[in-house]
């Protein structure tokens, strides 16, 4: 299961995703990208649909 921390870059709050606790390269974003992850959630769910079905995933 994924773990989320929240910290701070330059005294801005940031989220970072590890796909696990040994995760050597977390995703991380802050809170414009938040917001913009949000207002576009429909889409990305719909591309990971898409995309996943041509992978195989």
């Amino acid at each position: 299961m994924a773990e989320v921390t929240r910290t701070e870059f330059k005294g801005k709050p940031v989220l970072v995703i590890k796909r696990d606790a040994e995760d050597k390269y977390p995703f991380s974003f802050g809170l414009t990208k938040a917001k913009l992850i949000l207002e576009n959630l429909e889409e990305i769910k719909r591309f990971v649909e898409e995309n996943s079905k041509e992978a195989g995933a």
